[in-house]
Formats: C-alpha cells, structure tokens, sequence
C-alpha cells in the first residue's frame, strides 16, 4: 500500500470510531446521566486522539478540525438541526410567550438532559489565549536573533570557555543549546546547533563514536533545556495554563517560580546526560577545533534593540512577581518594540511557527470543552480515585505520557492528558497535597513528555539529529529511555520530596 493510502486508512478508523461513540446509546458508556453534548465530546476526543496519535493529518491541522468542530457541534450557536426538534420547537413558543408552566418545566428537562452548550466565544478566544501570546513572543525574539546575529554571537561568546578538549567541548554544546531553548524553539535551537556542529563532525574520525555523541547532545540538550521555562516547550505552556487556570486551580505560578525549580533539574539532567554520553560514546580523537560562522546582522541600531530588548525581556520574565507583569504581558513587550521600529516587518511575521500555537490553541479548546461541557467532572466522578494512592495517580499519569509521547507528539499527549488530570487534581487535592498536589501531577505530565526521546519520531530535535547521519536508531534508543528514566525519577523524586517536605512555594 502507498502512504497516501495509508494515511486514508488512519482517517476512516478515527472517523469510524468518532462516528461510533457519537451515535451509540449512552449507557454503553457506563456513565450515568451522560447528556447528548457530553457524548458529542467525547466522539470528538477519541478523534483527535487517533488523529494526534498517528499524525494521518499534521497535528496542527487537526487541532484546527477539532476547533471547527466543536464550534458547530457543542457551541452555543452549533447547527441548528442538532438540538432536538422538541427543544427547537418549545423554545420558539418561550420566545413568542405561548410557553406554559409545565411546558417550561418540561423544556429545563429537556435541556439538562440535552446537556450544557460551549459558549462559542470561549472555543474562539483559545487562538488567543495568554499561553498562545507567550509562545509568540518567544517566537517573535527567536526571529530577531536570528537576524541581527544574536544567536551565533552568543554561541561563540559562551563556548570560548569550554577550550578545545573533546569532553569538555561536548559539555559547551550541551549548556548552550539547553540554555538557548529555555527561549527558543527546541527545533529552532537544534537546527541553529546542528548547523554549527556539521564542520566540526567533519574534522572528527570517521571510526570513532565522538560525532555520535556530538550529534546526540544536541538533540538531547535541546529536549531537556525545555523544561526550564514555561515558553521552553508547548507541554510546560499547556501544564502553566491549568495550574493557572482562574476557573480551575489558580495557583498563580509565575515565570521566576517556574525557573526556580526547573532550572536546577535540567543542570542536573545535563550533567548526567554529559557523562552517559561519554560513557556510551568515547572519543577517539582527544582535542577539538571549533569554528563558528558569523551570524545574520543588520545595521547597528536594529542590533542594539534586539539586544537590549531580549535582555530586558528575559529579566522581566525572571523578575515578574517583583515588578508585577506577568509573562503573558512580558511576551508583548518584544511583539511590540520590534514591529514599530522595523526590526520585524511582514516578512519576518510569516516565519512565526503558527502551525505550533494553532497546535496549541487545539489542546486549550478540547479542555474547554471537555470542562464547560461538564464531561471531565463527570469522568472524574465516575473513578473511585479516592481509593487509589496518591503516588500511583502522579507516577503512573507521567510513565503513561512517557510512553505516549515516545510514539506520538510530545504536545499532543500533554493537551490529551492535562485537562482530564486538572480536574482530578480538583477533586483530589487532600490526597494528592502531602506530595506535592497538584503541581506535582501536572507538571510531572510536562517532565514526562520533554523526557520522552527514545526514537527519532519523538521529537523534532532527534528528527534533526537523526538526519544528519551519524546516528542510528539504536544510539538514540540507548540514550533516549536512560535519560528519560534518570529524568522521570529525579524529577518526580523532587517534587514529590519538596511537596512532602512543605518546601514547594506553589
């Protein structure tokens, strides 16, 4: 069979399965009380699910589907003929005021049982929700680094250190490139690496393991340097914006916050990372020349602004419970300056990954539907959670992610997952505080999927690396499911030590 046909195959299952759960009667579900929209929902979760899972469509694509959807199936302006005929038509007579006492009781029958609309507004404002604003504007100074140069300068600045031993050099690639997608793309990041990489490989031996390890770092350093902001990687956003959630569980944790735990994870995990690497892939030969080619740059006052307002951008979203701009504001502030002094015209515009934050906005409007809709509630309530322990809930949730997001996309499985595991830690808090509650849960789901990198499908970075030709799927197995285990257990083991511990300031 060819791809294409393929491909088609995919979509006809998801349809076939969407179509299935949409139209079977309710109490094959085994929920009681479950409503007509509610039961719209869920077809349109197991499509995106299936979708997501085997990428039949670019996920963006679908997160897009998903949206249009939902807007004519389960908004509060959905397609008229899918509200039940009675409902239609005793609502018509409520209007022309020909509605009697027991025909209006028998309408808020009717419409419980129909189930609770999605304001179409809230669907719609998912394009533009804070989270999506601040991936733009990571987008938007990733974008003006480039240009003026600012990237390659910073790479050659930060790897003088690092002299020109084999092992050490290896350690410079890893720390800038960690460094580098704390505020950029993770892929931007590893192409930008890679490209300075490729006439270092080729100075290397042929018969030697040190270009497997080089290679290797990139990818690797690019995925766990993603967790150390809430802009890092789209998971850490989707994780930020429930514990966030006024609606939900409103912790009001910040950018600095964020860093403060997260930061001293990744050292940790690149240092390990570091040795693992020089275990698993000696050098043979022992020094390294490295030669870094000049950046983009423009003139001297576009320069200027970009490095002023990149570093004025980062303080501010290190600093923001001091001065009070919370990162969404924050990531504004480069959209702002670059556009009105012509750092970034229309050109630079369209280079925006807006298949990522469309990707994104998907995730956020399945959440909204599945909480507005009351169906995550009604899911939650079905589950005897309370009889399970706490620990099972947060570490099997996360090894369920790890396993997901080795096969599928790393975003994709967070926006699955997080809005059903939000509102089990609503429902859940008691039992889930003495290990660090609810931020514990969700921000494990963000660890689990940065750390899912065993194959050269599991993220864009390994992607990259894997194109270059100096890596076999079988190196990045060895080093992808040993950092990803390390990773999973020091992660969980720390916060589930400072939640116990009362240490975590959330």
């Amino acid at each position: 069979m060819t791809a294409n046909t393929i491909r088609w195959i995919k979509i006809g299952i998801a349809l076939l399965l969407a179509a299935w759960f949409w139209f079977v009667p309710s109490a094959a579900f085994g929920l009681p009380d479950l409503t007509a929209i509610e039961q719209r929902m869920i077809a349109i979760f197991v499509f995106a699910a299936i979708m997501w899972m085997t990428e039949a469509l670019p996920i963006w694509t679908t997160s897009v589907i998903i949206i249009c959807v939902m807007l004519c199936t389960i908004s509060n302006y959905s397609f008229v003929l899918l509200t039940p005929s009675e409902i239609r038509d005793m609502e018509a007579a409520l209007r022309e005021g020909t509605l009697g006492a027991a025909d209006t009781a028998r309408l808020a029958e009717l419409r419980e049982a129909y189930g609770t609309e999605v304001p179409y507004k809230e669907i719609m404002a998912t394009f533009a929700d804070p989270v999506v604003m601040l991936f733009l504007g990571g987008f938007v100074l990733a974008i003006a680094a480039t240009r003026c140069g600012l990237d390659a300068t910073l790479a050659r600045t930060l790897l003088k250190p690092f002299g020109s031993k084999s092992e050490t050099v290896l350690l410079g690639f890893m720390i800038i490139t960690a460094v580098f997608s704390m505020f950029m793309s993770n892929t931007a990041t590893a192409a930008m690496m890679l490209a300075i990489l490729a006439p270092v490989l080729r100075s290397l031996p042929t018969d030697g393991k040190g270009s497997i390890a080089l290679t290797l770092a990139i990818a690797v350093a690019a995925n766990i340097g993603g967790m150390g902001t809430p802009i890092g990687t789209p998971p850490n956003a989707i994780a930020l914006r429930y514990l966030n959630d006024p609606k939900g569980l409103d912790l009001n944790i910040g950018f600095g916050e964020w860093m403060l735990y997260m930061v001293p994870l990744v050292i940790v995990l690149i240092f390990l990372s570091w040795m693992l690497l020089i275990w698993l892939f000696p050098f043979k030969q022992k020094v390294i020349s490295i030669e870094i080619p000049e950046g983009n740059t423009q003139d001297r006052r576009n320069t200027l602004i970009v490095y002023i307002t990149f570093a004025a951008t980062v303080l501010l979203w290190v600093l923001d419970s001091i001065t009070g701009f919370n990162s969404y504001v924050v990531a504004m502030l480069p959209v702002g300056v670059f556009c009105a002094t012509g750092v970034i015209g229309k050109n630079e515009l369209k280079q925006i990954n807006w298949d990522v934050l469309w990707l994104v906005a998907g995730g956020f409007a399945l959440g909204v539907g599945m909480n507005d809709t009351g169906l995550a509630q009604h899911f939650i309530d079905s589950i005897p959670f309370s009889t399970w322990h706490p620990l099972l809930m947060i570490v099997g949730s996360g090894l369920l992610c790890y396993a997901m997001s080795n096969f599928m996309s790393n975003t994709a499985t967070a926006a699955l997952l997080i809005p059903i595991l939000s509102a089990v830690a609503k429902g859940a808090k008691e039992t889930l505080a003495p290990f660090g509650g609810e931020p514990t849960l969700l921000i494990g789901i963000a660890i689990a999927a940065s750390l899912a990198m065993a194959l050269p499908i599991s993220t864009p970075p390994n992607a990259l690396a894997h194109a270059m030709g100096t890596v076999s799927q079988s190196n990045m197995v060895k080093i992808g499911l040993l950092v990803g285990i390390i990773g999973i257990i020091l992660g969980y083991g720390l916060f589930i030590y400072l939640g116990s511990s009362g240490f975590l300031g959330f």
